[in-house]
């Protein structure tokens, strides 16, 4: 963003609010953009960068707080400010905790909304590490194995590229994180990263949200609907479960590959756009395209760079910081719990056949389970149980102590990083902090 110039998109079903704000706000020197209720700002967000949003809470159709939590979703790096007339702890309390920066009262007092935008901006040029400590974690990508390593750094790399990845690997092993750091670490991450799963979408109903409809097109299409491929302009569209897709829409999803246009289902115009597109699939494609069930020429297509994600079992290095991501990130505000040795364990011992996405959820599990500030094997589901082995309860695998696999974790991702604690903290998934008062705590000198 330009220093002191915010874009901004205020959302209120009163337009007596959206001409206030605006005309404020535009003599701030901000850029402003309206709309009228939470449907119509969440697809804004979708086709166009903003830096804040300011919006009701109250508002007919999609209120401000469900809008918020597609936003949050949608946008993290936005952010968005509520507005009130409905003042309470436990509307502040809810909207805060579903990642709104802050929130405002009704009626509006210019002065407030000057200050919070003050205060958004001034967080946004320069973040606290101590607030960054609070904080509650991404989902962003968590693990310092080499084999993880390696899937990140060919991410990285091609981030910059136009050309269309593929992401394989099982399922649950987290390709769609992988996507998103890839548009995150690009020059498209300032535009949207729409993501859809071609599974989980009827057959009838998939082409019409990767390419939109005109009004009347089939029964049911009262309006013109955009596509997720408009949506996405400019950024990146994820297609997961690929493999799944039937082929009359691999042939149309084969022609936006070449040349970036397509048309609306019941519409006789081209329209182009500017996305770059990731796919996945646990499927064997190349075997696919042998029985004649996927296109060899949207194969190619598809795999101009390709990138396998390796399953948990080959990188257990990784479960300790994804077990410490997970106990941050679904503690919903309070004090993270620990891993008990033996619990993490049998963590360590069991080979998650359902992958990252397995392991969170044993975890979520686990933190409804415990009723103190610890996780005991029996919160651990018995099949994880049952996969342990002999041992004392403080070791974990040849012998070492959980102190001392994470010692060497963070001695391998600093080495990695050539010393560059900011970056190690970011592949190990914590703050700056945590691993400054980790290196202390373990007397690591590089």
């Amino acid at each position: 963003m330009e220093a002191g110039r915010l874009r901004i998109l205020v959302v209120d079903d009163q337009s007596s609010v959206r001409q206030l704000l605006t005309a404020v706000l535009e003599e701030d020197g901000h850029e402003i953009e309206t709309a009228p209720d939470g449907e119509s700002a969440v697809e804004k967000l979708r086709s166009g960068y903003h830096d804040l949003v300011i919006m009701d809470i109250r508002m007919p159709g999609i209120d401000g707080v469900q809008a918020l939590e597609q936003m949050v979703e949608l946008a993290p790096q936005t952010g968005v400010v509520m507005m009130t007339a409905y003042a309470s702890v436990e509307t502040a309390v809810k909207t805060l905790k579903l990642g709104a920066f802050d929130y405002i009262t009704k009626p509006i007092d210019i002065d407030e909304v000057r200050r919070v935008i003050a205060r958004f901006a001034e967080a946004s040029a320069a973040p606290d590490e101590s607030a960054e400590e609070e904080a509650e974690p991404s989902r962003g990508v968590i693990g310092a194995s080499e084999g993880f390593r390696e899937v990140i750094e060919v991410a990285h790399r091609v981030a910059d590229s136009d050309a269309s990845v593929l992401l394989l690997g099982e399922s649950g092993t987290g390709k769609e994180v992988v996507a998103q750091e890839i548009h995150r670490s690009g020059n498209r991450a300032r535009k949207p990263f729409v993501a859809v799963n071609c599974s989980a979408i009827p057959e009838g109903l998939l082409e019409s949200e990767l390419f939109g409809h005109e009004r009347g097109a089939f029964t049911g299409a009262v309006r013109q609907k955009k596509g997720r491929f408009e949506l996405a302009s400019g950024g990146t569209v994820f297609l997961d479960e690929i493999g799944d897709m039937s082929s009359a829409l691999q042939a149309k999803l084969l022609r936006f590959l070449q040349d970036h246009t397509f048309q609306h289902v019941g519409g006789g115009n081209d329209i182009t756009v500017d996305v770059r597109v990731v796919a996945a699939t646990n499927k064997d494609l190349e075997a696919e395209v042998a029985e004649g069930r996927f296109r060899e020429d949207l194969f190619f297509r598809l795999n101009v760079v390709s990138i396998t994600i390796p399953p948990l079992r080959d990188r257990s290095e990784d479960v300790p910081l994804l077990v410490e991501h997970f106990l941050r990130l679904h503690s919903q505000g309070t004090k993270p719990k620990k891993m008990s040795p033996k619990a993490m364990r049998l963590a360590l011992n069991y080979d998650w056949p359902g992958n990252v996405r397995e392991l969170e959820n044993a975890i979520q599990r686990a933190i409804v389970l415990s009723r103190g500030e610890t996780v005991f094997p029996e919160h651990l589901p018995a099949k994880v149980r049952a996969a342990g082995g002999e041992g004392d309860a403080d070791s974990i695998g040849e012998g070492k102590t959980i102190r001392e696999v994470e010692r060497d974790i963070i001695v391998k991702t600093l080495k990695q990083t050539e010393g560059n604690r900011t970056r190690a903290a970011e592949i190990l998934g914590i703050a700056r902090r945590t691993l400054q008062n980790k290196i202390k705590e373990y007397g690591i000198d590089l």
